[in-house]
Formats: C-alpha cells, structure tokens, sequence
C-alpha cells in the first residue's frame, strides 16, 4: 500500500508541474471548498507538490517511515493491515487541514499543497512502534533517538505555527503527527506498553 500511494503521489505531482490548471484545482483551499463545495481538496492536496524537492523529500521519509508502520499493522490485522495503514495514511491527510479550514474559509488566497501532513502521521505511528530507532538529521552529524526526535518536532511545529510565517504549513505538520500517534493507540492499544518497555 505504501508503495502504491508513492507511486500515485509522484505520477500525479509530475503532471501538475506541467498542468497549472489541474494543479489548482486539486490544491487545498478552505474558501473554495466552503463557498463552492470543493470537497475533494481536503484530500487531493496531498497529491500535489510545491517541486521536486518538496516532492522527493515527502517521499523519501515515507517510503523511509511507512514500511515499518504498514510491517507492524499486517502482523497484527493480516491482509487488513493494508487498509489500516490507508486509514492512517487517508486520515493524516484530513485531519492535517481541520484547523487550517476552520481558520482560514474566508481567505481565499490561502493555499496548502503536499502530503506533509500524512507523512507526519505515518511518522510518528513509526516512532510509537519503534521508538528505539534513530533518525539522522542534516547537518547534525549524529543520529537522534526517535522519541526525542518526535518530541523536539511538536514543539518546533507549535512554535512555528504560532510565531513565524514562512508559507510553510506547521500546522499541518503538527496535526498529522497527533492523528498518527491517536490513531495508532486505538488500533493497537498495546503499542503503548511496548513503546514503553523498549524506552525503559
């Protein structure tokens, strides 16, 4: 499942750097879908990318992320697994843009584009999983514990969002990773247990 959302991300990003028209119509954009009922774009945003870095860098972490996550849902649920990493996937992309929506319905020059906010929920899915994994962090030149990765990234998200403007969508980076950490501790509540037992 993860490689097949991958492939069409990438299939779909490439086309909208060259088709400007899809790539509005598919963009998030709370005033459209209020006042036009575009509903669509709470989830095709996620489909398209600012550029190939934007793109390459989304998803390279979920290729990364994504295959430990969607390892852990199908031993526990089988072939089921495979939806439950959709709904984790699907639902990051949702919830990311909740607040955005709610916040910004009116303004109808604010846009959002990328699945920044699904890849943030698939990430810290993976870091409840495997807390004890390590993740290395350009220029730092060593690897961080994944908790206090995860930790150290709320916190610069909700200090970002709530200081500075950069056109960069904090929240829903901050969103996404609370619905991947809710989402996966009522699928397997005992993840919980075993992210304790590998910390201490």
């Amino acid at each position: 499942m993860n490689i097949i959302i991958i492939a069409l991300t990438v299939v779909i990003s490439v086309i909208t750097f060259n088709n400007r028209q899809l790539f509005e119509r598919l963009k998030f954009n709370a005033y459209q879908i209020k006042h036009r009922h575009e509903g669509w774009r709470f989830f095709s945003y996620a489909l398209v990318h600012a550029g190939w870095l934007h793109l390459l860098i989304n998803m390279w972490v979920l290729y990364s992320f994504g295959q430990i996550v969607e390892k852990t849902f199908k031993s526990v649920f089988g072939l089921k697994g495979m939806l439950y990493y959709l709904l984790l996937y699907l639902g990051g992309v949702l919830f990311a843009v909740l607040v955005d929506f709610g916040k910004q319905k009116e303004n109808i020059y604010y846009n959002a584009v990328g699945a920044s906010g699904a890849v943030s929920a698939v990430v810290f899915s993976s870091i409840l999983i495997f807390p004890v994994g390590r993740i290395q962090l350009f220029p730092l030149p060593f690897a961080i514990p994944s908790w206090l990765f995860g930790i150290l990234y709320l916190i610069y998200s909700a200090y970002m969002q709530k200081n500075v403007r950069d056109n960069v969508g904090h929240s829903a980076h901050f969103w996404g990773a609370i619905f991947g950490i809710v989402f996966t501790l009522i699928v397997i509540p005992e993840v919980f247990s075993n992210f304790l037992t590998q910390l201490f």
